[in-house]
């Protein structure tokens, strides 16, 4: 990788870094290669983002619910560093022009890509969902729940996915709407990936907010007053959210980059395109294999390869090689409400250990962790290396020899 390209008229320009998408990774991509690139007239990073507002995607169930949470600003944490933040929505990637196309009227040109389009809510894959259910995707989305929540008064909200978001939800919305009855729908059990003790506690949060939970069931249909379950049984529902699935955006397969069976850019070990050595794929948008298997999309694992993404890319802007990347996951925390939680600490390959906390102390050790990616760009943005620390996970994620 060069450091500059020549221009039109033969001059010698920056090298063009742009990252797109705002999300847990992709912040971290563009804080941590500015802080590192700051002062060096041959490089220059953009961030593309569809809002200048950052979205705490850990605290959107909140949002959801009516509650206030902190205006982020990305401009501001940027301020000072030489990163550019360019308001748009990406529409379009032409990886052999290298270029992206924002909001259909704006080419942006590039010679490093960072890919970090995370996924949103998969309302398409069941009739009826992308019509009348809602989702929490981002923060408007979440406003747009919390408007519909407050005009009820009395109904029954579904939400469908027992899963860890579906979970957050329906207890929030348990503890802040009392008068609402909480349907939780979905095909495996609240806490399967638990040990008995933790998910057994979660159950019982559950239950002593008065969520009401149908395991074992799989929503085919959602229509404006129901949900229909497969064998014909109908659920009314005065508002259904859907947390069940997840997708990635199209632009990447449409660009023609290798994805997998989900959409996700295939990386190499450095998180490098197997198909565009110049494309990098971070968070969500990346089917990254580990020794474990590919990892799935959270917060814990999306800033480490944002961070890696950055340090690959200084590494080859300075003449040298980027290294592997390698991620251990250590924990699951899982907010009851404001007042409990709990917290399953994990083998690297997210396979629950026998330990796990519950209750107040839970409650501290989550909220402590939803609050850490801000002050943690801030750090990064003052001292780049301190974000450069994370689980690799020992022997999980070695692959195995092919």
């Amino acid at each position: 990788m060069n450091a500059q390209h020549t221009g039109s008229t033969g001059s010698t320009a920056a090298h063009r870094v742009v990252i797109l998408g705002a999300g847990y990774a992709g912040m971290a991509a563009a804080v941590q290669l500015a802080a590192r690139t700051k002062g060096r007239q041959d490089v220059q990073v953009t961030l593309v983002n569809g809002s200048d507002r950052f979205t705490e995607r850990l605290r959107l169930h909140m949002t959801a619910t009516g509650q206030e949470v902190a205006e982020l600003s990305i401009p501001e944490l940027l301020d000072g560093t030489g990163a550019q933040l360019v308001r748009g929505w990406v529409t379009a990637v032409d990886a052999e022009a290298r270029t992206v196309r924002i909001d259909d009227d704006r080419e942006l040109p590039y010679d490093t890509l960072v890919y970090g389009l995370g996924s949103v809510a998969d309302t398409t894959r069941v009739p009826g969902a992308d019509d009348h259910a809602y989702g929490l995707s981002g923060a408007q989305d979440a406003e747009l729940l919390a408007d519909r929540l407050g005009q009820l008064r009395g109904g029954t909200v579904v939400v469908v996915g027992t899963g860890l978001t579906g979970v957050e939800s329906a207890a929030e919305i348990a503890e802040q709407r009392p008068d609402l009855d909480v349907v939780l729908v979905g095909r495996t059990e609240p806490g399967a990936t638990m040990n008995a003790k933790a998910g057994t506690y979660l159950r019982g949060a559950l239950d002593r907010l008065r969520v009401t939970v149908r395991s074992g069931a799989d929503v085919v249909k959602v229509q404006p007053d129901a949900v229909e379950l497969a064998g014909g049984e109908r659920i009314a529902a005065d508002v259904v959210l859907w947390t069940g699935g997840a997708r990635v955006s199209p632009l990447a397969a449409a660009a023609g980059l290798e994805v997998d069976d989900r959409g996700r850019v295939v990386t190499d070990a450095a998180l490098r395109s197997v198909s565009h050595p110049d494309v990098w794929a971070i968070g969500d948008a990346a089917a990254i294999r580990q020794g474990y298997g590919v990892m799935h999309g959270t917060c814990q694992g999306g800033m480490p390869t944002g961070v890696h993404a950055a340090l690959s890319i200084d590494r080859l802007l300075r003449g040298k090689e980027p290294r592997p990347f390698r991620f251990g996951y250590y924990h699951t925390p899982v907010s009851l409400g404001r007042a409990d939680a709990v917290v399953q600490f994990t083998h690297p390959d997210d396979s629950p250990r026998r330990i796990s906390l519950t209750g107040r102390t839970a409650m501290r050790y989550k909220e402590t962790v939803t609050a850490s990616p801000w002050p943690t760009y801030g750090r990064m943005k003052k001292v780049p290396a301190s974000g450069a620390f994370w689980p690799t996970g020992g022997r999980f994620t070695r692959k195995a020899a092919r």
